[in-house]
């Protein structure tokens, strides 16, 4: 079977090619592209939804759903438009079921990295605050200590680099913008989250001297949220057996890291990044 799910959306015009990271009789888990919803979104009507996609597909008997014989599929989990990485999805309506239950509790092992701004006083730290919608900003949350619902996240320093630190970011729950909301309020937003203060990430903050050429317009390194889910280990709620699942970063996290290292990193050198 194909190791790429190709999807379309004519009305919008874009195209993904959506790697497969995982499969069996049970399950299908992919590789989410960044600035792809997962589901139908009533604040953003009209952005295309990786679920809607892959049904209009399954419909339509795209190749790839015919040579696995697909009738249904579904999310057991979220993540956010901006979020790239490991998103599972169910086979058959038991099959979702049983990892709905999974997810409800702290059992799957989910790791996500965050480029953030600033630098946190310790290697490693937890966030426990509780989260609801915010009262002002439709489809944004904030922390409510007397109604939200109860959030917890676990961060470790990957690397650490001038005026900016990549985390690993374990949520023990799985609220909206869980990660995203925890780390604004310990002052360090994630690079290029507008919507909780992470501004987008400059080549010209980064490296002495930037000059640009006349009339151009510098581009972010990373213009939205730098959150990538890398991550997941769960145990197959059929055969009982570990499963851990790997999505490799997007191109944008990439290449921000690697200009971090050489211009914000303890080991600065004058080789060119490409």
């Amino acid at each position: 079977m194909s190791a790429v799910i190709k999807l379309s959306s004519p009305a919008t015009r874009e195209f993904w090619e959506i790697p497969v990271l995982f499969e069996d009789e049970h399950w299908l888990a992919l590789n989410k592209p960044p600035c792809l919803l997962t589901s139908p979104d009533r604040c953003a009507p009209d952005r295309p939804n990786l679920m809607q996609l892959l049904h209009q597909a399954i419909s339509e008997g795209k190749p790839w759903t015919r040579e696995r014989g697909l009738s249904y599929l579904m999310n057991a989990h979220r993540l956010d438009f901006e979020t790239s990485g490991v998103i599972l999805l169910a086979k058959t309506k038991p099959m979702l079921v049983a990892l709905a239950n999974l997810f409800g509790s702290e059992k799957p092992v989910r790791t996500y990295l965050a480029l953030v701004q600033g630098a946190p006083e310790q290697e490693s730290f937890e966030v426990e605050a509780p989260l609801a919608p915010h009262p002002a900003r439709p489809g944004l949350m904030h922390i409510d200590r007397n109604h939200g619902k109860k959030a917890k996240t676990l961060f470790e320093v990957a690397e650490k680099f001038t005026g900016y630190t990549l985390l690993q970011c374990r949520p023990l729950t799985g609220r909206p913008h869980q990660i995203r909301v925890h780390l604004q309020s310990v002052h360090l937003p994630i690079a290029g989250d507008e919507p909780y203060r992470g501004r987008p990430l400059l080549l010209s903050y980064l490296k002495r001297n930037y000059r640009l050429k006349n009339d151009r317009i510098e581009r972010p390194l990373i213009s939205t949220a730098a959150l990538h889910a890398e991550r997941l280990e769960i145990h197959h709620p059929v055969t009982g057996q570990p499963v851990s699942m790997t999505a490799e970063w997007p191109k944008d996290l990439r290449v921000a890291v690697k200009y971090l290292r050489r211009y914000a990193g303890p080991a600065q050198s004058d080789e060119v990044v490409e």
